[in-house]
């Protein structure tokens, strides 16, 4: 009895001590960037194997309205797609699909309903996080950025990936829930309730699109 006792004692004070998951606020801080990762076709086009998700086509259209807004507050834009030079680079993906995403291939394009190249920063990435061997630092850091608003697809992979990145660089994190897409709802949500608990705020178009406009009036001449 008393070692069952003491086992089951052990046990609630364990759940107590690591209970705190969640329990902390990330919020926006002054100098935001929106970060775009994968909005290429090989993933928004349903003609090619990845491409056609509802969650993805729903995180696209809802992206294009917070970029609207961004690029009228005068944030940065920096967007991403994932492609290699010839299959020579690609690394040992288990994604059969990922064999042709190579520079030059349709598959690579940017997704036009959310391309601003006159504005946007895009960059080409060859892992799943913006972050991985891309200028993207030094970008932010040259523009004093201290919070990211992560939008694209997919959500457990290149979003997940760009999350940790971004936490594990300082930033603040930010998630719209509804910018973000996956293949299956299962994954999406699975991830997101993951990061939360750890990396980032989960939020949705609405909130930011509030936070975007604030942040334009507080650094713009509007009266």
């Amino acid at each position: 009895m008393s070692g069952n006792f003491a086992m089951s004692e052990i046990a609630d004070n364990s759940l107590k001590q690591y209970s705190t998951y969640g329990k902390v606020e990330v919020g926006f801080g002054t100098t935001p960037a929106v970060l775009v990762v994968d909005f290429q076709r090989a993933f928004t086009d349903p003609r090619f194997q990845m491409g056609g998700s509802p969650l993805i086509e729903r995180a696209l259209k809802n992206t294009q309205k917070l970029l609207v807004a961004a690029r009228k507050a005068n944030v940065l834009v920096a967007k991403c797609v994932m492609g290699y030079g010839s299959r020579k680079e690609l690394p040992y993906w288990k994604v059969a699909a990922c064999q042709d995403l190579i520079i030059g291939n349709p598959e690579c394009d940017m997704d036009s309903r959310i391309d601003d190249p006159e504005y946007d920063t895009n960059i080409i990435k060859s892992g799943p996080s913006i972050f991985f061997q891309t200028p993207l630092i030094t970008l932010l850091t040259s523009k004093c950025i201290d919070t990211t608003i992560i939008t694209g697809c997919v959500t457990s992979g290149c979003v997940r990936a760009s999350v940790v990145d971004s936490f594990q660089h300082g930033y603040r994190t930010i998630v719209p829930e509804d910018c973000v897409g996956d293949h299956n709802e299962q994954p999406h949500k699975d991830n997101l309730r993951d990061v939360e608990r750890r990396y980032a705020d989960i939020s949705n178009v609405d909130l930011v699109l509030k936070y975007l406009d604030e942040h334009w009036k507080k650094n713009s001449n509007y009266n």
